[in-house]
């Protein structure tokens, strides 16, 4: 494995977000923080416990999550594109890289960049919640697999699209509606039960679901069905990638 190489792709993709860190990573942080007021301090004092915990820390896990999916995915899909757009993608394609490398390159910036942009808002909640972590290996666990799917998911979009505009329909149309609707401000246990149904077939739930029993321990979906899901996702989305970078799929002209 070319390990100078790689690392000089991670670094690179890391400091092209870094440059321009107001956008990548306190935009996100002010966002967040604006969810934790608004939904947190402001409704949430008006809202009884939820499963035993105050509407804050159970809403927090659900923020988090939103913002390490955005900003995997805002990487994965901006940092390729953008390489395809500037002509760069050529000059890594002529470097001593594996397209296994390459891939393994493009993903590790958009984990960093993930888990960043979370644990950013962690500190944050520190100041208005309790802002617990009750398991520690699930809560690395579900950040780093979640930054894993959305970075694969955004590569993908970063293959496929034509300019920049189309980088953030998914993001609009799919990923935000989804996230909204995974759960992350309410409790399933709320809507009726054709809702509840329909909820648990939304793969953001899972996501939202996981993170929140590593954080205050509270859990809705099977736990097996959520891990088999990411499990799934992961290999799914991360060998098409793989596959049509292997083919060089709009990455060779």
């Amino acid at each position: 494995m070319n390990i100078i190489g790689l690392q000089t792709l991670v670094w690179q993709e890391i400091q092209r977000f870094l440059r321009v860190w107001i956008q990548a990573l306190v935009s996100p942080w002010i966002n967040a923080l604006l969810y934790i007021l608004i939904f947190g301090v402001v409704v949430g004092s008006r809202i009884d416990t939820i499963a035993g915990v105050s509407y804050i820390d159970f809403v927090l896990p659900g923020i988090v999550m939103m913002n390490v999916i955005g900003a995997a995915y805002m990487q994965g899909a901006f940092g390729l594109y953008f390489k395809r757009f500037a002509r760069h993608i050529e000059e890594v394609l002529t470097a001593p890289f594996s397209y296994f490398e390459l891939l393994l390159g493009f993903v590790t910036a958009g984990v960093v960049r993930g888990l960043l942009v979370g644990l950013g808002v962690y500190v944050i909640a520190l100041f208005f919640t309790t802002a617990t972590i009750a398991h520690l290996f699930l809560f690395i666990f579900y950040s780093v697999a979640v930054s894993l799917i959305f970075t694969f998911i955004g590569l993908l979009v970063g293959l496929w699209s034509d300019n920049f505009e189309q980088l953030s329909v998914l993001q609009t149309f799919v990923i935000t509606p989804l996230t909204f609707l995974g759960g992350v401000f309410n409790s399933v246990s709320m809507l009726p039960e054709k809702a509840q149904m329909i909820a648990k077939l939304n793969p953001f739930f899972y996501f939202v679901d996981g993170l929140r029993y590593s954080m205050i321990g509270v859990r809705e979906a099977n736990v097996w069905v959520g891990f088999s899901l990411i499990v799934g996702l992961i290999v799914g989305f991360g060998g098409l990638t793989w596959y049509l970078f292997y083919k060089g799929w709009r990455l060779r002209s």
